[in-house]
């Protein structure tokens, strides 16, 4: 079964109705390069199924978030990334801007410690 919303970008691009760079993509996921990007290496990596955020998608579907997290894994070590922080925003007070779950993937930044968000 396939959820998609009609008004949601991130939907439109897993269709392929707006063009994006993509990394990777299974048949559970795509990887796109982020249009900006806060990192020297920073992928959304977006279930392909529309849920509004992780806990939703995991709860729908708890195999749609290990099979977003193992491509974004693959596309980061493709790029020769090994060390990566790996952040979902849920709602808008932690940042969410576009509510279909996706995960950021940030590597390459000197000194990324915990305290860095």
């Amino acid at each position: 079964m396939s959820v998609t919303s009609d008004d949601c970008v991130f939907c439109k691009i897993v269709a392929g109705d707006i063009p994006a760079d993509v990394l990777g993509r299974t048949e559970h996921a795509i990887a796109i390069k982020d249009l900006n990007p806060q990192a020297p290496f920073h992928v959304l990596v977006l279930p392909l199924d529309h849920h509004e955020y992780a806990a939703a998608s995991a709860a729908a579907d708890p195999a749609s978030v290990g099979h977003a997290v193992a491509l974004a894994d693959e596309v980061a070590r493709a790029a020769g990334v090994d060390d990566y922080r790996l952040v979902a925003n849920t709602g808008a007070g932690a940042g969410q801007t576009v509510f279909h779950t996706h995960f950021h993937v940030l590597g390459q930044a000197p000194g990324m410690t915990e305290s860095l968000i």
